[in-house]
């Protein structure tokens, strides 16, 4: 996997499961990533908060939980998140 900064956009190819991510920008609306998908507020993830990616799905979206749930978001809209 590429050697990202925290604010390099990328593409569905780069994430692997596992990875450390947060949102780059803010989103419309959440899809949660449920087998029954329903459209969440965007306010359910912190700017800043980071999450993990626990899925790789069809047209460059990523299974992404966070602590209030886990959602699918497009790989453009994240980045990798800082080390600890």
């Amino acid at each position: 996997m590429a050697d990202l900064g925290p604010d390099t956009p990328a593409d569905d190819s780069s994430w692997a499961l596992g990875s450390r991510v947060r949102l780059q920008r803010p989103v419309r609306y959440l899809k949660s990533a449920d087998p029954m998908p329903m459209l969440r507020p965007p306010d359910l993830i912190d700017p800043e908060e980071v999450g993990e990616v626990v899925g790789l799905r069809a047209q460059s979206r990523v299974a992404v939980r966070f602590r209030r749930g886990s959602f699918l978001i497009d790989a453009a809209d994240l980045a990798a998140a800082p080390a600890d």
